[in-house]
């Protein structure tokens, strides 16, 4: 190879290693223009992308908005609907254990009463169960563990293999019961 590019620079003086870099930067500059394009092209379909997302999120708020609106309001008439039901077979259970059984208005109201307070009673408890799931626990210890929220200081690292729950309950344990404060006393809710 070293006695063909000694022939050639003898025969070109010098000439052929200069278009051997001219076709170099030629095949260089080709490449940086295929990048550029790719480049723009990739810009453009992200742009796309985005937009196209933007416009998907806008149009599902649009009918989550929509779909709020009639909830509550079909919600606002099973509640009446549902009052007035339970009003009227309380008021006939009344009249039957009056009037079937002989019992005294007194007895018969309080009876009714009193089932309806238990019935209360059940659905405020199983409310207040299926809130808990409101908290989002597990998506806030997970975030917690990636650095992310009120209670980052608290978890393991997302590279460790301490579980967020344990060291959640830990932390509970060793508050005493007592929330913890963030800095400006404002308490955090534990996950």
């Amino acid at each position: 190879m070293s006695a063909k590019g000694d022939a050639r620079s003898d025969d070109n003086d010098g000439r052929g290693d200069t278009r051997d870099a001219g076709v170099d930067a030629a095949c260089i500059d080709e490449a940086l223009r295929a990048l550029g394009q790719t480049g723009r092209a990739t810009l453009g379909a992200g742009r796309d992308a985005g937009k196209a997302f933007r416009i998907l999120l806008a149009a599902d708020i649009s009918l989550a908005r929509s779909a709020f609106g009639r909830t509550l309001a079909l919600t606002g008439v099973a509640i009446a609907f549902g009052a007035s039901a339970w009003l009227l077979l309380m008021a006939t259970l009344i009249v039957w254990l009056s009037r079937g059984l002989g019992w005294a208005w007194s007895l018969s109201l309080l009876l009714t009463a009193g089932l309806s307070i238990a019935v209360t009673a059940a659905a405020a408890w199983m409310a207040m169960r299926y809130f808990e799931h409101t908290r989002l626990q597990a998506t806030r210890r997970q975030l917690a563990r990636l650095g992310v929220g009120e209670l980052a200081g608290l978890m393991p690292d997302a590279g460790s293999g301490a579980s967020t729950e344990a060291a959640a309950e830990r932390v509970a344990d060793a508050s005493g019961g007592e929330p913890l404060k963030k800095g400006l006393g404002v308490d955090i809710t534990p996950p």
